[in-house]
């Protein structure tokens, strides 16, 4: 079975060419992205291997279907880039991978907001140009600071648990709550208006939806203590970036830990250290000294890596040999 791989990087030929059943498949890896401009390179493949920054909109369904493709295989969890409703009616398969590693994205959002407050990334280029001064440097205790997650889903669910291993008090707001999870685990659900209102730390774990789209908006940081941070390592369109630069300008956040961004397509993944950026708010979040920016690498571990590849390997193959797919991979 031929499947035409897009927007490759380095670690997906390592982690897909080691993964279990691989060499029984035909991969044809593409480093340029999969758009409908694209989708032509598709031709001859059954299935096409997708990561989030590809655009599935209808336009390039149509012409995937055109191609012979059956199956569109996401090697991530969020699928807000696939125009869901144009391929059930196309009669193509989509799968994605749900749950890779709850702990990598969760453990990267704290080793963030830690990274920030202590200016531990300051403090690393000082050293290194034996600046040895502390000044500028201090930051706060989360023992006993107040956490608040707005979704409680498996990467929440993570995050939470970290955070109460702070010794902080966590809440937590979500349209489900898991109440015996949070029972055992010390944390309570609240409303997210009083989430907003009382973390000292607000962190984003949710998907994005129409629902979702802004969540973060002008509003809402009004609603967030004076001097709160805020955490997203979730989708980038959660957060309205031109409200959260007025609320960096006017100094009611006390920091804001990124590692993923509005327009982030085009941008992350991508080596642009010898051009100009054009994104003039990106360049605008990156002059404050209380803001860190990583490029969506919260994924990026051994073990997340690891089980992308094995699960969508295994989607596939599930394909040739006319299996079901597993459960909660299927959309």
């Amino acid at each position: 079975m031929r499947i035409a791989f897009y927007d490759t990087k380095p670690y997906d030929r390592e982690y897909f060419g080691r993964t279990e059943g691989a060499d029984r498949l035909e991969w044809h890896f593409h480093e340029f992205r999969l758009s409908a401009d694209t989708a032509g390179t598709a031709q001859g493949s059954q299935v096409v291997c997708v990561f989030v920054n590809d655009r599935l909109d209808r336009a390039c369904l149509e012409a995937l279907t055109g191609a012979g493709v059956r199956l569109v295989v996401l090697r991530c969890a969020g699928f807000n880039n696939v125009d869901m409703n144009a391929a059930r009616a196309l009669g193509l398969a989509v799968t994605r991978v749900p749950a890779y590693s709850p702990h990598a994205v969760a453990e990267h959002a704290v080793a963030l907001l830690l990274t920030l407050n202590r200016k531990i990334h300051r403090a690393y280029n000082r050293v290194r140009e034996l600046n040895f001064s502390l000044s500028g440097l201090v930051g706060f205790d989360l023992h006993g600071k107040t956490v608040g997650i707005i979704g409680s889903g498996r990467i929440g669910r993570a995050a939470a648990e970290i955070f109460r291993g702070f010794g902080c008090r966590v809440l937590a707001s979500d349209p489900a709550p898991m109440h015996d999870w949070a029972s055992a685990h010390g944390v309570e659900y609240v409303t997210r208006e009083d989430v907003l209102a009382g973390g000292d730390v607000v962190s984003l774990h949710l998907p994005l939806t129409p629902e979702t789209h802004h969540l973060v908006s002008a509003a809402t940081l009004a609603r967030m203590k004076p001097g709160a941070y805020l955490i997203n390592t979730s989708r980038g369109k959660l957060v309205d970036t031109t409200a959260l630069i007025q609320a960096l300008k006017s100094g009611h956040l006390g920091g804001v830990a990124l590692d993923v961004y509005e327009e982030e397509e085009g941008l992350f993944f991508e080596d642009l250290s010898g051009e100009v950026l054009q994104d003039d708010e990106l360049s605008r979040l990156l002059t404050f000294p209380n803001v860190l920016i990583t490029a969506h690498q919260g994924f990026l571990t051994h073990e997340a890596l690891s089980e992308i590849a094995r699960v969508t390997v295994q989607n596939v193959g599930r394909l040739h040999a006319g299996d079901a797919f597993l459960d909660g991979t299927t959309l």
